[in-house]
């Protein structure tokens, strides 16, 4: 392009100089501001139509909500129109229709002679189609229903088997929780530290070793029946180990079935000397 056509030229004339304006990119840059302002122009127009097809329907077309309608109800006419009415008779009482029944005779081996007309037993055919109670009774034959048991003269209840409380007053040997001093090992140890002497004797001889005590403690608590059963039989260390269960007053009772009971105890007492 020549100088000086440059100053008066379109930059678009500049960029595509020597170049195809024929093919499209020049005319589409060439007429973008127009195609823009024709986009916003429409688009403009078609919100405004909207706008204006919007707040016409509302106008002619809408409608308005009514408010709802509360009615007071008179309950006093009501109550007194009820106050004269007289009150509904009753239902009947409907009784239930008999069952046809025989009374239930328990076998009794008598002599012929001894046996009462009333206490004869019906005879087999009569019983097929008939109910057996506790009493003889005239009616209708009911196959849907089951006549109460006469073990229970007709009440039926069914009691549970009533429990032994013999069975918690024997001394039991196993337990589910044993029974055990006041505090449990803890207290025992203290109390054991404190009471027990060694015996003079023992000590002399150098005796020691385990000795196990058996006794009972009852339900109460209360310690009784108390022996060595092993351990050393010298030096006195089986005399010493029942003192101390005899002096260590009432004990924790062992538990069977969550009930207290009087059972046995095995309780190991340790002597042992020290080393010099």
């Amino acid at each position: 392009m020549e100088i000086n056509k440059i100053l008066n030229a379109d930059i678009l004339d500049i960029i595509f100089e020597g170049k195809n304006k024929e093919y499209g990119a020049y005319d589409l840059r060439k007429t973008y501001n127009k195609r823009l302002v024709k986009a916003i122009i429409g688009t403009a127009a078609v919100i405004l139509l909207l706008f204006i097809g919007y707040f016409v329907s509302n106008i002619n077309g809408g409608t308005k909500k009514a408010a709802p309608v509360v009615t007071d109800v008179q309950l006093e006419d009501v109550t007194q129109e009820k106050k004269n009415e007289p009150p509904p008779p009753p239902p009947p009482k409907v009784e239930p229709p008999k069952v046809e029944m025989a009374k239930f005779t328990p076998p009794k081996i008598v002599k012929d002679n001894e046996v009462k007309e009333e206490e004869k037993p019906p005879e087999q055919e009569k019983l097929e189609d008939t109910k057996i109670g506790t009493v003889n009774q005239e009616g209708i034959k009911d196959e849907g229903i089951t006549a109460p048991p006469v073990s229970d003269a007709g009440k039926g209840v069914v009691e549970a088997p009533k429990k032994d409380d013999e069975d918690y007053d024997k001394t039991f040997t196993k337990v589910e929780i044993e029974s055990e001093f006041p505090g449990g090992p803890a207290a025992w140890l203290r109390y054991m530290n404190k009471n027990l002497r060694y015996p003079d004797d023992a000590v002399n001889n150098e005796i020691q070793g385990t000795v196990v005590v058996q006794f009972i403690v009852d339900k109460e608590g209360n310690v009784s029946d108390v022996q060595a059963i092993s351990g050393p039989e010298n030096g006195g260390l089986r005399e010493e180990a029942v003192r101390v269960i005899k002096k260590s007053g009432k004990w924790t009772p062992a538990v069977q079935n969550g009930r207290q009971v009087k059972s046995y105890k095995k309780q190991p007492i340790v002597f042992k000397l020290e080393a010099q």
